[in-house]
């Protein structure tokens, strides 16, 4: 027997588990301006995180179409993906500008998390799936 689905009682659900800046604009403003007053840089946060999604999104589309629809591998192709991470970059630009950090910082970051990750300098599956509580 197929079960029953109360949309509306999980609008209901939705509604009381989605907090009050996602649901109120003043309480939204508000927010944006307490960040603003801590110091974060939102402005240029929510424009590299958002566009970040939705590049990443982008470049992620041409490989589906490459793996599952059938769409050639071609220079057309390959130059399509450089464009659409050229525009991840220019938000990753974005993302540094606003947490005040340059882009070799942020690698070399990468690099030492990995390194700790991966002492042995090679992948390792267990590893990947069985991290230190500290590994983010």
């Amino acid at each position: 027997m197929k079960k029953q689905i109360d949309f509306k009682r999980y609008e209901e659900f939705v509604d009381a588990v989605t907090s009050d800046c996602s649901k109120d604009f003043v309480d939204l403003a508000d927010r944006l301006v307490e960040l603003d007053r801590q110091g974060a840089n939102i402005e240029r946060l929510t424009t590299s995180g958002v566009g970040l999604a939705a590049e990443s999104g982008e470049f992620l589309e041409i490989v589906k179409k490459m793996v599952f629809q059938g769409k050639p591998w071609s220079d057309s192709n390959r130059e399509h993906l450089l464009i659409e991470l050229g525009d991840v970059m220019w938000y990753v630009a974005q993302a540094c500008m606003a947490l005040g950090v340059d882009f070799e910082d942020v690698l070399e970051m990468n690099v030492k998390k990995l390194e700790k990750r991966y002492p042995s300098g090679t992948f390792d599956i267990y590893k990947s799936e069985n991290r230190a509580a500290d590994d983010r």
